[in-house]
């Protein structure tokens, strides 16, 4: 049985959407199912999350987009990491660790 789905605590999101794209270029609801999957269905991203997000992080440079066919053969806007992308992925990637860590001494403090 898997988890229930959770949300995102702030800062993950993009954290994800970069790991995600690691595995190479996808759609929006590819890196949804990706995401979904990496993490054992714990976290679920909803499109009123995930594309603003992507937005974003596009406008930062740290992923490219383009037109494609889906799976489906219907028009889809593809993602792929950019090389800022991968060294943000870096960046997020210290910080979680980071993060996670101080919680989990925290959790174990008397």
């Amino acid at each position: 049985m898997s988890p229930e789905p959770t949300n995102l605590l702030q800062g993950t999101l993009d954290l994800l959407i970069l790991k995600s794209l690691i595995a190479g270029e996808m759609h929006g609801l590819g890196i949804s199912r990706r995401i979904q999957q990496i993490t054992s269905g714990t976290f679920v991203v909803k499109p009123g999350s995930l594309f603003p997000a992507l937005h974003r992080m596009e406008e930062e440079g740290w992923i490219s987009a383009f037109w494609g066919d889906s799976e489906n053969n219907r028009r889809a806007k593809y993602y792929r990491l950019s090389k800022a992308g991968l060294k943000q992925l870096e960046v997020e990637t210290e910080r979680w660790g980071r993060v996670s860590w101080a919680i989990a001494q925290a959790l174990q403090a008397s």
